[in-house]
Protein backbone atom coordinates (compact mmCIF):
# COMPACT_ATOMS: atom_id res chain seq x y z
CA UNK A 1 0.00 0.00 0.00
CA UNK A 2 1.42 3.39 -0.98
CA UNK A 3 1.97 6.29 1.38
CA UNK A 4 -0.86 8.21 -0.29
CA UNK A 5 -3.27 5.30 0.12
CA UNK A 6 -2.36 4.88 3.77
CA UNK A 7 -2.77 8.60 4.35
CA UNK A 8 -6.16 8.72 2.64
CA UNK A 9 -7.35 5.87 4.86
CA UNK A 10 -6.47 7.81 8.01
CA UNK A 11 -3.26 6.07 9.03
CA UNK A 12 -1.61 8.51 11.46
CA UNK A 13 1.81 6.96 10.93
CA UNK A 14 1.41 7.78 7.23
CA UNK A 15 1.08 11.47 8.17
CA UNK A 16 4.30 11.26 10.17
CA UNK A 17 6.02 9.54 7.26
CA UNK A 18 4.58 12.09 4.82
CA UNK A 19 6.00 14.89 6.95
CA UNK A 20 9.38 13.17 7.17
CA UNK A 21 9.54 12.52 3.43
CA UNK A 22 7.88 15.64 2.02
CA UNK A 23 8.57 18.17 4.79
CA UNK A 24 11.94 19.32 3.37
CA UNK A 25 10.44 19.61 -0.12
CA UNK A 26 7.49 21.64 1.18
CA UNK A 27 9.86 23.88 3.17
CA UNK A 28 12.02 24.56 0.08
CA UNK A 29 8.88 25.41 -1.87
CA UNK A 30 7.42 27.67 0.83
CA UNK A 31 10.72 29.50 1.41
CA UNK A 32 10.49 30.80 -2.16
CA UNK A 33 6.99 32.16 -1.61
CA UNK A 34 6.65 33.69 1.86
CA UNK A 35 8.82 35.84 4.14
CA UNK A 36 11.18 33.92 6.41
CA UNK A 37 9.21 34.64 9.57
CA UNK A 38 6.18 32.79 8.19
CA UNK A 39 7.80 29.66 6.75
CA UNK A 40 7.36 27.41 9.81
CA UNK A 41 3.73 28.46 10.25
CA UNK A 42 2.90 27.80 6.61
CA UNK A 43 4.61 24.39 6.61
CA UNK A 44 2.65 23.45 9.73
CA UNK A 45 -0.61 24.60 8.09
CA UNK A 46 0.20 22.56 4.99
CA UNK A 47 0.46 19.28 6.89
CA UNK A 48 -2.55 20.14 9.01
CA UNK A 49 -4.54 20.56 5.82
CA UNK A 50 -3.03 17.39 4.33
CA UNK A 51 -4.46 15.51 7.31
CA UNK A 52 -7.81 17.28 7.25
CA UNK A 53 -8.17 16.83 3.48
CA UNK A 54 -6.86 13.28 3.29
CA UNK A 55 -10.20 11.86 2.15
CA UNK A 56 -10.17 14.15 -0.89
CA UNK A 57 -6.78 12.88 -2.05
CA UNK A 58 -7.09 10.95 -5.31
CA UNK A 59 -4.79 7.95 -4.85
CA UNK A 60 -4.55 7.57 -8.63
CA UNK A 61 -2.63 10.86 -8.73
CA UNK A 62 0.71 11.75 -7.19
CA UNK A 63 0.97 12.64 -3.50
CA UNK A 64 3.79 15.17 -3.97
CA UNK A 65 2.00 17.42 -6.48
CA UNK A 66 -1.10 17.36 -4.26
CA UNK A 67 0.89 18.37 -1.17
CA UNK A 68 2.80 21.03 -3.13
CA UNK A 69 -0.49 22.47 -4.40
CA UNK A 70 -1.70 22.72 -0.81
CA UNK A 71 1.60 24.38 0.11
CA UNK A 72 1.21 26.93 -2.66
CA UNK A 73 -2.35 27.71 -1.58
CA UNK A 74 -1.37 28.14 2.08
CA UNK A 75 1.53 30.39 1.05
CA UNK A 76 -0.84 32.54 -0.99
CA UNK A 77 -3.22 32.70 1.99
CA UNK A 78 -0.32 33.86 4.17
CA UNK A 79 0.69 36.57 1.71
CA UNK A 80 -2.90 37.78 1.44
CA UNK A 81 -3.26 37.90 5.22
CA UNK A 82 -0.07 39.90 5.54
CA UNK A 83 -1.17 42.25 2.78
CA UNK A 84 -4.51 42.85 4.53
CA UNK A 85 -2.73 43.79 7.73
CA UNK A 86 -0.34 46.17 6.00
CA UNK A 87 -2.74 47.90 3.62
CA UNK A 88 -2.57 51.62 3.52
CA UNK A 89 -4.20 54.23 1.36
CA UNK A 90 -2.41 55.08 -1.87
CA UNK A 91 -2.59 58.72 -2.97
CA UNK A 92 -4.40 59.12 -6.30
CA UNK A 93 -1.25 60.53 -7.92
CA UNK A 94 0.62 57.36 -7.00
CA UNK A 95 -2.21 55.08 -8.16
CA UNK A 96 -1.45 55.87 -11.79
CA UNK A 97 2.05 54.46 -11.30
CA UNK A 98 0.91 51.14 -9.81
CA UNK A 99 1.65 48.43 -12.37
CA UNK A 100 -1.24 46.45 -13.80
CA UNK A 101 -0.93 42.82 -12.64
CA UNK A 102 -3.71 41.51 -14.88
CA UNK A 103 -1.36 40.21 -17.62
CA UNK A 104 0.61 38.23 -15.02
CA UNK A 105 -2.59 36.72 -13.64
CA UNK A 106 -3.78 35.86 -17.15
CA UNK A 107 -0.43 34.22 -17.92
CA UNK A 108 -0.56 32.19 -14.71
CA UNK A 109 -4.07 30.98 -15.59
CA UNK A 110 -2.94 30.04 -19.09
CA UNK A 111 0.02 28.08 -17.71
CA UNK A 112 -2.25 26.30 -15.22
CA UNK A 113 -4.63 25.31 -18.04
CA UNK A 114 -1.73 24.11 -20.19
CA UNK A 115 -0.39 22.01 -17.31
CA UNK A 116 -3.84 20.49 -16.82
CA UNK A 117 -3.86 19.52 -20.51
CA UNK A 118 -0.70 17.42 -20.18
CA UNK A 119 -0.66 13.68 -19.56
CA UNK A 120 -0.15 12.92 -15.87
CA UNK A 121 3.49 11.70 -16.12
CA UNK A 122 4.57 14.83 -18.01
CA UNK A 123 2.63 17.16 -15.69
CA UNK A 124 4.06 15.42 -12.63
CA UNK A 125 7.67 15.75 -13.84
CA UNK A 126 7.25 19.44 -14.69
CA UNK A 127 5.47 20.26 -11.43
CA UNK A 128 8.11 18.52 -9.33
CA UNK A 129 10.84 20.37 -11.18
CA UNK A 130 9.17 23.77 -11.00
CA UNK A 131 7.16 23.81 -7.79
CA UNK A 132 9.25 21.27 -5.92
CA UNK A 133 12.57 22.63 -7.18
CA UNK A 134 13.84 19.11 -7.67
CA UNK A 135 16.58 18.15 -10.08
CA UNK A 136 15.81 15.60 -12.75
CA UNK A 137 17.84 13.04 -10.80
CA UNK A 138 15.77 13.72 -7.65
CA UNK A 139 12.56 13.40 -9.67
CA UNK A 140 13.73 10.08 -11.09
CA UNK A 141 14.50 8.81 -7.60
CA UNK A 142 11.14 9.99 -6.23
CA UNK A 143 9.11 8.51 -9.06
CA UNK A 144 11.27 5.38 -9.24
CA UNK A 145 11.82 5.76 -12.98
CA UNK A 146 15.02 6.03 -15.03
CA UNK A 147 16.61 9.47 -15.41
CA UNK A 148 16.13 9.32 -19.19
CA UNK A 149 12.40 8.81 -18.69
CA UNK A 150 12.19 11.96 -16.56
CA UNK A 151 14.17 13.92 -19.15
CA UNK A 152 11.90 12.70 -21.95
CA UNK A 153 8.71 13.43 -19.99
CA UNK A 154 9.92 16.92 -19.12
CA UNK A 155 10.99 17.72 -22.67
CA UNK A 156 7.78 16.39 -24.22
CA UNK A 157 5.68 18.16 -21.63
CA UNK A 158 7.41 21.50 -22.19
CA UNK A 159 7.05 21.16 -25.97
CA UNK A 160 3.39 20.35 -25.60
CA UNK A 161 2.87 23.27 -23.21
CA UNK A 162 4.52 25.57 -25.73
CA UNK A 163 2.03 24.38 -28.34
CA UNK A 164 -0.88 24.78 -25.92
CA UNK A 165 0.18 28.30 -24.98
Amino acid sequence: MTLGQRLSQGDETALEECYAVLGPLVRRHVVRLVPGHAVDDVVQLVFLEVWRSRRRFDTARGLEPWVLAIARNRAIDQLRAEARHSRRAVPLDDAARVPDTTPAVDTACDVRKALAGLPTPQRQAIMLAHYGQLTQREIADRLAVPLGTVKARTARGLHRMRDLL
